[in-house]
């Protein structure tokens, strides 16, 4: 059962439980925004159901809600980003404000993170960078609760890629997928509703199909995008966004990514810091004049979003097109709220005395 709540209620309160675990103002309205992007483009297994996650891991110290963000590396197009153990919802916008500053300055600009924690969805940091009329990437890896093709070892994260592109009169393409089947944030929601997992999902401790979401809990694993058909894709995009955002940062990467549940132990022997980002920035005028790639980016998506429906569907659409109709619709009418979050977040408000959502 869900419950509407305004944008402008949940900002308050997830800014003041943002606040009470000393984050600073401008450090709270960061995150605060980040994470309920989420929540308003749809994505609500990385929206404001994950705030207790963030307390959590501030209480086991493992999150500084005071951390000191510097370039550790530094050439004029690239660089290297210690987050100081700071909330990835704060560290990433950091990230890339400095990106889209190397580029404003040398066409293009890629940063790579180490150091960092959970950042939200990829989208609200490669969103940024349209505003400067450039194409925005961002990558993450995760902790390990996927297996790679043909293996029951649990050794990748669902790892998402974001890629957001400009245009001029059509809204934009801003394609923000994990590369898994589904992200782990599916499973919790089905959890809370009790139901059951599509096949091609998850696998059990044996490699064998499942559709239990509480699978991982028995040892299983999630399967990387494209299932038991198409899996090698997956696993080898996966394996991509694990080495640019660990391996070049100096992060953890592999199976020794720190998980996000506090409650679940840190791995041994880890070889980096913290969890790792990959931020990119390249200037639309680097290749070409804006209005001109602009006038053929509309053409593109236009022509993409009027092909021919098929099988009962209505129309196609563009990467993003879903969580922008979504973001306009709860901007206005609410963010839905499942009972279980709902429950959680009274608890924080009487954990740290602050009005509780009505």
């Amino acid at each position: 059962m869900e419950k509407f709540f305004s944008y402008g209620e949940l900002w308050r309160f997830t800014k003041a439980v943002f606040i009470s675990i000393d984050c600073s103002e401008q450090d709270a309205e960061l995150a605060t925004t980040g994470l309920l992007r989420a929540d308003l483009r749809g994505i609500d297994s990385h929206g404001i159901a994950r705030l207790n996650g963030y307390v959590r891991l501030w209480e086991a110290k493992r999150a500084n809600s005071r951390p000191q963000i510097k370039v550790v590396h530094e050439t004029p197009s690239t660089g290297v980003v210690d987050g100081d153990s700071g909330l990835g919802l704060v560290v990433a916008p950091f990230a890339m404000d400095l990106v889209i500053e190397k580029a404003r300055q040398v066409g293009s600009g890629w940063i790579a993170v180490r150091n960092s924690n959970h950042f939200g969805i990829a989208a609200q940091h490669a969103l940024k960078a349209l505003e400067a009329d450039m194409i925005g990437i961002v990558m993450t890896n995760a902790s390990a609760l996927v297996a790679p093709t043909f293996s029951i070892e649990r050794l990748l994260g669902t790892n998402p890629i974001c890629v957001a592109v400009p245009s001029g009169r059509e809204p934009p393409f801003v394609a923000d997928l994990a590369t898994t089947t589904a992200a782990n944030g599916k499973l919790e929601i089905l959890q809370r509703k009790n139901e059951l997992a599509p096949a091609g999902w998850i696998q059990d401790k044996d490699g064998l199909v499942s559709t239990n979401p509480h699978e991982l809990k028995a040892g299983g694993a999630l399967l990387p995008l494209g299932g038991d058909q198409g899996g090698h894709k997956g696993y080898a995009l996966s394996a991509i966004v694990d080495i640019f955002s660990g391996v070049l940062s100096g992060a953890n990467y592999g199976p020794w990514v720190p998980p996000f549940p506090a409650y679940v132990p840190i791995p041994e022997n880890m070889p980096g810091k913290g969890i790792g980002h990959f931020f990119g920035a390249m200037r639309i005028d680097g290749f070409r004049k804006a209005a001109d790639f602009k006038k053929d980016m509309d053409q593109w998506l236009v022509r993409f979003r009027t092909a021919l429906p098929g099988n009962g569907h209505k129309e196609v659409m563009v990467p993003g097109d879903p969580e922008r109709r979504m973001e306009a619709t709860r901007s206005k009418e609410g963010i839905p709220l499942l009972r279980a979050v709902v429950e959680n977040l009274h608890y924080l408000a009487e954990k740290f005395g602050i009005p509780p959502i009505t």
